[in-house]
């Protein structure tokens, strides 16, 4: 059965960080990455069962706990500092080059998006013209 304490610290855990994953600077989504790895290292602990050491022999395999949680929080440990690591040099690197860290906006993404209003407004346009009585294509009432 899963404690409270641990339900109530992985949501608080995984709620910060997603919340300063979405954030534009790289230092706090640096942060929110490790939040998310912990919490998520909480997690995997939580699910895991506890009992006697894994160490055949001298246990039954009933009161052992499972040791597939604690390999796998180490292996994510391990993930998560790679990704920290590479985080931190590329928010090095951008502070050298730039004088900050924030993410800016790629210049293709801005052209799409300036593509797509450009269309809706144009599909608005079309939306307040009268059909077309050539072209139009809504069932009359002989069709149906």
């Amino acid at each position: 059965m899963p404690n409270l304490v641990y339900v109530i610290v992985i949501g608080v855990l995984i709620g910060a960080g997603v919340t300063l994953l979405l954030e534009r600077t790289l230092t706090r989504v640096l942060i929110g990455v490790i939040l998310i790895g912990n919490g998520v290292n909480v997690l995997i602990l939580n699910g895991g069962t506890f009992g006697a050491a894994p160490i055949v022999g001298e246990n039954t395999t009933e009161e052992m706990s499972d040791p597939l949680p604690q390999a796998m929080i180490l292996t994510a440990i391990v993930i998560t500092l790679g990704i920290t690591a590479f985080l931190l040099a590329l928010a090095y690197r951008s502070w050298q080059l730039l004088g900050h860290d924030e993410v800016q906006d790629d210049a293709e993404d801005r052209r799409i998006i300036e593509l797509a209003e450009r269309d809706e407004s144009h599909q608005d346009d079309e939306a307040d013209e009268p059909p077309d009585p050539v072209y139009d294509d809504t069932p009359r009432k002989a069709d149906r």
